[in-house]
């Protein structure tokens, strides 16, 4: 990467903006997930060691353009002093007189969290006297660690960097950007990628970019239906984007050109209905009766996924092959995630974006094995499709 990091700032007495990313979720003013704030440590724990300032930012939720005590990030700095071990101050807004008297009463080694930055509409249309404004909060020093919003042109995020010397990447963005930068860029091969989810028209730009890049593609979830309709195929009841078909016909033409590795499920777990106790059978996709619908691939499409990732190199994985918080259609999603784990085992690099896949390797207890679990849903789809990302881009170059 050719972008300023954490590691090439000197931050001794300075204050430094950090924008991460807490949005963590909340029950009853408790996170009850703080996977997002441990991820950041690092970053912090660097920025403290180099004798900084730390001014956090951070948004959660989508408060309507104003405050909201529900997408407070009180608790999310409660939770980060129990991480850190150490106090962690907060000011009320994120701009104001408060938060720059809290900025500039900080020592060496502090840590200060300011409130949601999303209680200002000005945060989402990148509103330059915003942006301004929070750069007043530090002394010319901006560390992006927020993977998670890169893809979003926000105040915080991209607004800010105008107005500071040095926007640099956090050790947790840094992550991201090697690890992902190199599938899309320079992967070792063989390359394969796996896509699920409900629809064809979230991945679309994947879909095309990755066909580019890849070796091999597996696709599952409700997305798959679309394409199976598209082959002439019955689906019954099953998930499909009509408006989807003819886009979903170019692709598998194009794959057979090139001779691409698209693979669609050959059976499907079906059932009545969407319900977590709806009797469920197995039937190849051929014979999908009308008054059913496909909600996880079968085991033959398993045993053939498994095949495909075991020879593999690079992986990379976004979307659950079935609705797997439902346990009777769970399995593909879970075996994908052990079979993942086991070529990472034997030396693959494995990266899993998108929350939906990210708690299925938790689920599965394979988190461990994985190479790289991206933190970033929506900025990690965009940087496989192949597009820049603002919060990326406005890094200083080294």
């Amino acid at each position: 990467m050719n972008k300023l990091t954490i590691q090439d700032l000197d931050l001794r007495g300075k204050r430094v903006f950090i924008r991460v990313d807490f949005n963590v979720p909340l029950k009853d003013g408790v996170v009850t997930d703080d996977t997002r704030i441990r991820e950041t440590l690092p970053t912090l724990r660097m920025a403290i060691q180099k004798g900084g300032r730390l001014v956090l930012a951070s948004h959660l939720g989508r408060p309507k353009g104003g405050p909201d005590p529900k997408y407070s990030l009180k608790p999310a700095a409660k939770k980060l002093e129990e991480l850190l071990g150490k106090p962690v101050a907060f000011a009320s807004d994120c701009v104001g007189a408060e938060a720059e008297a809290k900025s500039k009463a900080l020592k060496d080694g502090d840590v200060l969290v300011l409130e949601n930055v999303r209680f200002h509409p000005e945060e989402e249309k990148n509103d330059e006297a915003f942006s301004k404004q929070l750069a007043a909060l530090c002394d010319g020093v901006f560390v992006l660690d927020a993977f998670g919003s890169a893809h979003r042109a926000h105040a915080s995020v991209v607004g800010i960097t105008k107005f500071v010397k040095q926007a640099a990447a956090g050790l947790l963005m840094e992550k991201e950007i090697a690890y992902i930068g190199k599938a899309v860029s320079n992967p070792t091969r063989p390359f394969t990628a796996i896509l699920g989810g409900a629809k064809v028209s979230d991945k679309i730009e994947v879909v095309e970019n990755l066909m580019k890049i890849a070796d091999a593609m597996l696709i599952g979830g409700g997305m798959a239906y679309t394409f199976l309709k598209a082959k002439g195929l019955p689906i019954g009841k099953s998930l499909v984007e009509e408006d989807k078909i003819e886009l979903a016909k170019k692709i598998l033409a194009d794959a057979k050109q090139k001779n691409f590795k698209f693979l669609l499920p050959s059976d499907s777990v079906i059932a009545p209905e969407f319900k977590a106790d709806s009797p469920a059978t197995i039937v190849d996709v051929s014979a999908m009766p009308a008054d059913q619908m496909g909600l996880d691939i079968g085991p033959k499409t398993i045993a053939a996924y498994k095949a495909e990732i075991a020879k593999s190199e690079t992986i990379v994985w976004n979307g659950p092959m079935g609705v797997f918080e439902m346990p009777a259609f769970a399995k593909g999603t879970l075996e994908i995630a052990k079979a993942v784990a086991a070529a990472t085992t034997g030396g693959a690099i494995s990266i899993i974006g998108g929350g939906d896949s990210v708690a299925a390797v938790h689920q599965s207890g394979v988190a461990k094995q994985i190479s790289h679990i991206s933190t970033g849903g929506g900025a990690s789809l965009e940087f496989l499709g192949g597009r820049k990302l603002p919060g990326v881009e406005a890094l200083t170059n080294k």
